[in-house]
Formats: structure tokens, C-alpha cells, sequence
């Protein structure tokens, strides 16, 4: 049985999904103002594997990751820029859509804008203050936390040592320095007209309002980079409490920091590294077998080495299955079988709160044994297994055995055959140029 360790509770938890075979799931998304970095890139690989192997175990999934389109910074770029933020976000969204395309992972099943849902989001937040959850200031509308009586359960902050709010910096007008806004009075940039002025909804509220809107009751799991546990998650939570009495998810999945050399990524240091930039050098598949390479709550420190020892080692795993599979090919024995007690191990270690590092390893002992496997059948077998687990990881490379490649094999055979030496070892380097050999 699936089991997952929830930030919430600090426990590793069986999973049962709210409904029979189907599990919601939702994740934050990117604030669409400049192009993904690798650390960006860290959940969208994770929670792409996550969706495959709930699927592989066949729950109907609904996945769904925001596209926070609204927001300071991305007016401050627009500003910068001197374009209109729409054409920003557009842009950035395209750019963030095609990198996770790149990196192996598949679309969310919704990508919903927060400016979609600013009427809801409107009527939300008078919810809030009709309920005395929220009161209005001329700078905006304010959270009341002292009224959420478990404030802080999901990232461990007690409610009394916390000295201010976060993203305000009105704080006089805030009854509690805690208290957060859910609505930013400004006519700066992108605005909305409400009943309390211009302006635009926080985003702590954006997240819990597209929440309620699609999914309508408690989801399953909640996700996102570590860093988002507190204020974001908490926030989004707190308004949920209140305003739906429940909370928002079952489980909250937290994704370990990429840092680059042991230090976070930051613009002001120069360390950023953009995937678009990365997959310019590497198959982006290699970087993606690095991150989950890696169990998803640790954090990775990445570096040009790691990034060098990863693109060798996936180049190794797409020779040995070329290998295989041309092996296979040649003997005609192609098959849907795959080897039930390789497949039971890798359901146990996924089960395992997605102990995926151990199922890398257990690839590597798959590939010894398609090495030193002779009867193409149950060679076959091994390599439709391999395929198997690495469909759901999202790393298993592309390939298609041409008749040039196989009337190239087998004159390669022939030549061997002939002792044509010089002839075997052209035709050998091709092949391996190739992946083949």
C-alpha cells in the first residue's frame, strides 16, 4: 500500500484517497515573470512522477497547477520592460509550459490563471469579512489569524513568536502585525475594481480560491518546493478553515531546495541556472534522472560535476536498452510480458513514500542482467520491465531501429564473419556513434 509522509501530521501515512480511485492533487505553480531555473523545475519533475505512478496504480487523477499571473513582480517586469503584463505572462506561461515539455513531464490536467477567478475571488474575501474573518484598511482587506485556532499546525510556527505578517508592508494598518492581506488596494499596474477599491487579490488567497472553485471540498494532495510551507501553505489553509470549515488537503507533499555548490540560487549572486540554458548542453532527461536521482524531501546540491556524472549516466542507460532492444529485434521476440517480481519490487519501493533513488538502483541491476541475459526472450521480458518503470519515472528515452541501422548490424556480423577486420571496426564505431553498441 501507498504510503507518504505528510508535512501536516510529520508522519509517514497510508494514502487512501477521499473517493474510491480517484485522487485530486493540486500544486503550485510558477509566477509567470522570467524564465524557470533548475530549482523550478524540482516539483514539476516530482509531481509529474507522482501523477504516472498513481495513475500506473490506477487511480483516475485530476492534477492541477496554478498559473499565478497577477503579482508585484510581475508588474515591476512589465514596468521594466515597458510591455503590458499580459503579454508577459503569456509569454513566460508559453516558456514554462515548453520546459516542462522538455524536462519529460506531462501537462497538469487544468493550468487555471488566477485572473480567471477574480469574481470569485472577490466574493470569497467578502465572505471573509461578512464572517469577521477579514476587515478592510484603506490599503486593503486583512486576514484575521488569531481566529484560526490551529494557526501554525502545518509548518510548526507558533502563532505568539511570529512578529509580523508577510508580502505587507503597511503593517499600521493592520490590526495584528500577523494578519496578511487577501486584497492589495493600488492602482499601480494590473488592478481590479472590488467594494473595496482597485486593486488585486493577494496570493495566498489566489491559490485558496482556485482550490475551492475546482475541486469544492478537501483534496487528497496538496504540493509544492519546501519553501512554500510557510506563509504560502499556511495561509492558503488558514482561509480554508474558515471559510469552508475543513481543511484544504489530506496530505501536503513538501519538495527539498536545489542549491547550487551548497549556496540557494539567487539572481544576486549569478547563480542561476535556466533550464532553458541547461538543455542547450544536456539531454534533459539526464537532469531529470539527477533530480529524482535524489529522494524528494532532501535537498540537492547540484553542480556542473553532479550535472556531468548524470548526463554519463543516463547515456549509459539509453546504450544498454538500444543494446537490448536491437538484440531483441534481431530475434523477433518482442513482448507486453514483463517480470512480476522486478515489477512487485519497484511498487514496493515507490510505496515506500516514493523511495526513488532505491529504484534507480534497482534499474542498474535490471541493465547488469539484460547485459549477461542470452535467450532473447527472457531478454525481452527484462527489457519491457525496464520500460515499464522508467515510463512511469519519465525517463525512458526515445529511440527507433531503422532498416539502415539493421542492415548496418548485420553487415558489422558479416564482416566479423569475413575477418574483414578494418571493415567490422568502421562499421562497429558507426553503431556505436549510433548508441547501438
Amino acid at each position: 500500500m501507498l504510503k507518504l509522509y505528510n508535512t501536516l501530521t510529520q508522519n509517514i501515512e497510508p494514502f487512501e484517497s477521499i473517493q474510491p480511485n480517484k485522487v485530486s492533487m493540486y500544486v503550485c505553480g510558477p509566477t509567470v515573470y522570467g524564465d524557470i531555473h533548475i530549482g523550478n523545475a524540482r516539483p514539476v519533475i516530482f509531481f509529474d512522477v507522482v501523477k504516472r505512478y498513481l495513475k500506473f496504480l490506477g487511480y483516475e487523477v485530476n492534477y492541477v497547477s496554478n498559473i499565478t499571473d497577477v503579482d508585484d513582480k510581475i508588474i515591476e517586469k512589465a514596468k521594466e520592460l515597458k510591455i503590458k503584463e499580459d503579454k508577459l505572462t503569456n509569454q513566460f506561461t508559453k516558456e514554462f509550459i515548453n520546459m516542462s515539455l522538455a524536462l519529460g513531464s506531462i501537462l497538469p490536467d487544468q493550468m487555471p490563471k488566477a485572473t480567471e477567478f477574480i469574481p470569485h475571488m472577490i466574493e470569497y474575501i467578502q465572505d471573509l469579512i461578512d464572517h469577521n474573518h477579514a476587515y478592510v484598511r484603506p490599503s486593503g482587506v486583512y486576514f484575521r489569524v488569531k481566529q484560526v485556532q490551529d494557526y501554525g499546525i502545518l509548518s510548526k510556527q507558533n502563532i505568539d513568536e511570529l512578529n509580523q505578517g508577510v508580502r505587507v508592508a503597511l503593517d499600521e494598518d493592520k490590526d495584528d502585525p500577523r494578519d496578511f492581506s487577501i486584497w492589495k488596494v493600488t492602482d499601480d499596474g494590473l488592478a481590479f475594481e472590488s467594494p473595496w477599491g482597485k486593486g488585486r487579490p493577494g496570493w495566498h488567497t489566489e491559490c485558496a480560491v482556485m482550490n475551492h472553485e475546482i475541486f469544492g471540498h478537501e483534496i487528497d494532495i496538496h504540493g509544492g518546493g519546501t519553501d512554500l510551507k510557510f506563509p504560502h501553505h499556511e495561509n492558503e489553509m488558514a482561509q480554508t478553515v474558515v471559510h469552508n470549515h475543513h481543511h484544504l488537503a489530506r496530505i501536503w507533499m513538501h519538495v527539498g531546495r536545489l542549491d547550487v555548490n551548497d549556496v540557494k540560487m539567487s539572481k544576486s549572486l549569478g547563480n542561476i541556472t535556466l533550464v532553458k540554458d541547461l538543455i542547450q548542453d544536456y539531454d534533459p532527461l539526464a537532469f531529470r534522472l539527477l533530480t529524482i536521482n535524489h529522494h524528494y524531501r532532501q535537498p540537492i546540491h547540484y553542480s556542473d560535476d553532479l550535472m556531468v556524472q548524470f548526463a554519463k549516466e543516463y547515456d549509459r542507460i539509453k546504450r544498454n536498452l538500444k543494446k537490448a532492444f536491437l538484440t531483441v529485434t534481431l530475434a523477433k521476440a518482442h513482448t507486453i510480458n514483463v517480470d512480476i517480481e522486478q515489477i512487485n519490487l519497484f511498487k514496493s519501493l515507490m510505496d515506500d513514500d516514493f523511495n526513488i533513488p532505491n529504484v534507480i538502483t534497482q534499474i542498474y541491476d535490471l541493465l547488469k542482467r539484460m547485459n549477461k541475459e542470452k535467450d532473447p526472450k527472457y531478454l525481452a521480458v527484462l527489457h519491457q520491465t525496464a520500460k515499464t518503470i522508467l515510463d512511469v519515472l519519465g525517463i525512458m528515452p526515445q529511440y527507433e531501429l531503422t532498416d539502415e541501422t539493421l542492415i548496418m548490424y548485420r553487415e558489422w556480423e558479416q564482416a566479423r564473419i569475413n575477418k574483414d577486420f578494418a571493415r567490422a571496426d568502421c562499421l562497429r564505431e558507426r553503431l556505436s556513434e549510433q548508441g547501438w553498441m
